[in-house]
């Protein structure tokens, strides 16, 4: 069924489908061999070229597919079956999790040697946000390798690959037997991180377990629970910095980000890296009552996922999304960790469906 409005067409594909198709839509998205390149299938079509009020001569389908005369005589053509293609999902689907969530192990040999393990993981990854490989090379340095599925390493001004040990070089508090709350690292960054391998290479030490949570599920609790709270920390810019003898980082952003249609895209939560907001600003007081709430649930343990990380397991997250954590542990024997970071793109467009 086909109905031409004054700036739309009004298309129903089946019985339950029913578009509303404005008259630059149809015209902008025309998949003839003159609006687009052959052998790419790029657009080259220029919407500008055309009126912004530009109106067809007429409108059918044939077989199955959507006929467009315009007034240049130009016949746009659309296939159905396209139309119906451009809203669905190109990725797995986002699966949220609380404390009895256990990441999914994978053999590392396989993740970097089998096409199908592989795929099968980042899968998996990009729908929990999480993943744990096994029986990893203790080498130091073996996390390069990752960049076979990753691409890249992900530089910062600090070390190409992090050494995590209490006999390190410290510049935060990871490099001391201390707990670390759950966090996202370089929240000091514009544009952070948006994966993080953490690889255990020795851990002989006493407690130290490794915590986890969905940040993206906590938040939408709070966007259920009490709506104003989400909005304020979407809006409210807060200070972040991060900084050694011989570099700093800083960056202003809201803790949450969300797209244009409200879907949470990253949560930048780092206690240890917040600096101190200037106490004259408009909306400082329902900003720290919102953050109270929004803390006191990263800090609920219904959220964590707790388990001990060995040598030569390495845990993956993708850390836009999930905080990561560590118990505290006594430094009786060699506890040794380095992590990288890399770009979540990367994983994400290796599973395009």
């Amino acid at each position: 069924m086909i109905e031409v409005k004054k700036d739309s067409v009004m298309l129903s594909i089946g019985s339950i489908k029913l578009y509303d198709l404005p008259f630059l839509w149809l015209r902008d998205n025309c998949q003839c061999d003159d609006c687009r390149v052959v052998e790419t299938q790029e657009k080259q079509f220029l919407l500008h070229t055309v009126p912004v009020d530009i109106s067809p001569k007429n409108v059918e389908i044939k077989d199955e597919t959507l006929l467009v005369l315009w007034p240049d005589n130009h016949k746009s053509v659309i296939p159905l079956n396209k139309i119906e293609e451009s809203g669905k999902p190109r990725y797995p689907k986002y699966k949220s999790w609380t404390s009895k969530f256990t990441p999914r192990r994978f053999n590392w040999s396989e993740f970097l040697d089998n096409k199908e393990t592989a795929l099968e993981a980042l899968k998996t990854f990009i729908s929990y946000g999480a993943i744990i490989l096994n029986d990893a090379p203790k080498e130091p340095n073996s996390v390069e390798l990752l960049s076979k599925r990753f691409g890249p390493i992900h530089e910062t001004l600090f070390e190409r690959i992090h050494n995590v040990s209490v006999t390190g070089h410290v510049y935060s508090v990871a490099h001391t037997s201390k707990g670390l709350s759950p966090h996202n690292d370089f929240a000091s960054y514009q544009s952070q991180p948006s994966i993080q391998v953490l690889y255990m290479l020795e851990n002989e030490c006493e407690g130290g377990d490794s915590i986890i949570v969905d940040g993206w599920e906590v938040v939408e609790d709070l966007r259920k629970d009490i709506p104003e709270y989400f909005n304020i920390l979407k809006e409210f810019n807060v200070p972040f910095r991060q900084f050694d003898e011989n570099n700093e980082t800083y960056a202003e952003a809201p803790i949450i980000k969300c797209s244009s249609d409200g879907i949470i895209e990253n949560f930048r939560f780092s206690n240890h890296l917040m600096q101190m907001i200037d106490p004259s600003r408009k909306g400082i007081k329902g900003f720290y009552e919102a953050y109270h709430e929004l803390s006191t649930r990263v800090h609920d343990t219904k959220y964590h996922s707790t388990f001990r990380l060995n040598a030569g397991q390495v845990l993956i997250v993708a850390s836009l999304r999930v905080l990561h954590a560590r118990e505290s542990f006594v430094p009786s024997g060699e506890r040794y960790l380095q992590d990288a970071y890399f770009v979540y793109d990367n994983a994400l467009n290796s599973c395009v469906i």
